[in-house]
């Protein structure tokens, strides 16, 4: 980008340097007054001038032209030469040529007007030919100028097109091409920049592939059916606020033919909670094949989490629910989660599967206790959910709550688990309105029927 600059001082230097060696021979070989030297070193400088400023741009119009099919894109100018500090270095350089050529020309035919002008028919004579000799001069330097404001034009020209160019693509998804920064002007800052942006929107694509993918392989960790459980009608959903979340559920074959339902929550939302989720599932999978009970199984999994998490703090609420198909028994382990919520179809009542119990990552040596329940009545449900259904909030800053919660078993009561699960999912999603998701929503609904 610095040839242009260099040819112009290459040209000027040389130009100048012609017009000092002519002045020179002139005076000491045919004797030429300085008046004479002084138009002739002025001539040679204003040629050098517009000749010089005419090459540097038609060599800037070989870069622009070349520079698109570089695959190499130059980086921000290093130092930038504004396009008004370079309209006023050329206003003010011409503007000065022109005063000093006037003033030559004037100086010289004053002095040549008194010597010649003796009557009215010379004076008229040298009257015209000092217009002519101006008039000469002044379209001279006006197809000069003329030449030098086409050339820049078609050169700004250029620049516009590559830019409107680049950013059409961009506007159609086509972030394979940047704009060529050609110039040390405000053209090459934005040229620069706006290459800055088509990376970021590449990141920006690259990661939101990246999150597409991470959802998929989220999704496909979590139950794709529902259990076959005797007794039981069981369906459980996962709702992320992002594309992956820290919510988690899955289901277990035991032994004994017993079914264990785990539901998970992990600390935030987002790629952070969704990679904490998956090392907890990990842990689990692994830690239930020596499975001898609820406590046991947590204890296990709490010492991987914790060490895991030991440094950055993070943790996990669990609850897992153990039902044995034959008796109907029930037996859960409460890791800091959320009671599941129990509603009895003979009192039409609601309990809660409560007990004591630490979250997941905190206390690596902490010992969890069982709790048991009485064996379940037909049209019993049992509800296990995260705290992103509660919490949701609606344009007035209320929360859904457990109210809500409870009406809804009670008006879907003697529907099937499904039913009664997409009717939860739909009243949060009415109630908060068009709000964002602020949190994950996981729950699973056990019926028994």
């Amino acid at each position: 980008m610095d040839q242009p600059r260099r040819i112009f001082i290459l040209e000027l230097s040389l130009c100048f340097a012609a017009g000092i060696l002519i002045n020179i021979y002139d005076f000491f070989i045919y004797r030429v007054p300085l008046s004479s030297v002084a138009s002739m070193f002025i001539g040679c400088s204003i040629a050098g001038f517009f000749i010089g400023l005419d090459s540097a741009l038609a060599q800037e119009q070989k870069i622009i032209l070349k520079t698109p099919q570089e695959e190499a894109i130059s980086p921000l100018p290093k130092r930038l030469f504004p396009i008004t500090r370079r309209f006023t270095f050329v206003a003010i350089t011409a503007s000065i040529f022109v005063s000093l050529v006037l003033i030559l020309v004037f100086t010289q035919d004053i002095d040549w007007l008194t010597q010649t002008a003796q009557d009215e028919e010379s004076i008229r004579a040298a009257q015209l030919s000092v217009t002519s000799e101006v008039l000469f001069i002044m379209a001279v330097l006006m197809v000069l100028i003329v030449n030098l404001i086409f050339a820049y034009s078609r050169n700004l020209k250029l620049l516009f097109n590559n830019q409107t160019r680049v950013l059409e693509q961009v506007s159609q998804g086509d972030l394979s091409t940047k704009v060529p920064v050609a110039t040390q002007d405000e053209f090459g800052i934005i040229a620069g920049h706006t290459n800055h942006m088509i990376d970021g929107l590449r990141h920006r694509f690259e990661l939101v592939n990246s999150l597409k993918l991470a959802e998929e392989v989220q999704q496909n960790l979590l139950p794709s059916h529902s259990p076959d459980l005797n007794g039981f009608d069981i369906s459980g959903s996962s709702i992320y606020c992002d594309q992956t979340g820290g919510d988690y559920y899955d289901y277990f074959q035991l032994p004994d033919e017993k079914l264990g339902i785990a539901v998970a929550d992990a600390c935030g939302h987002g790629v952070g909670a969704a990679m904490l989720m998956v090392s907890v599932r990990a842990f689990l999978t692994s830690a239930v094949k020596n499975y001898q009970n609820p406590a046991q199984l947590l204890f296990e999994v709490n010492r991987y989490i914790a060490r895991d998490c030991e440094k950055s703090g993070r943790f996990t609420t669990m609850f897992f629910l153990e039902i044995a198909p034959r008796t109907k028994e029930l037996r859960w382990v409460r890791a800091g989660h959320e009671p599941a919520m129990v509603f009895q179809a003979q009192s039409k009542t609601f309990t809660h599967l409560d007990g004591p119990g630490l979250v997941l990552g905190v206390d690596e040596n902490y010992v969890f206790a069982c709790q048991t329940a009485s064996p379940c009545q037909a049209g019993d449900i049992i509800l296990i959910g995260t705290d992103g259904i509660n919490e949701t909030r609606n344009k007035e800053e209320k929360l859904f709550g457990h109210q809500r919660l409870k009406k809804i078993i009670l008006a879907h009561a003697q529907d099937s688990a499904q039913t009664l699960r997409d009717a939860i999912v739909s009243a949060v999603a009415t109630f908060r309105g068009d709000l964002a998701q602020e949190d994950d929503i996981t729950l699973v609904v056990i019926k028994a029927v």
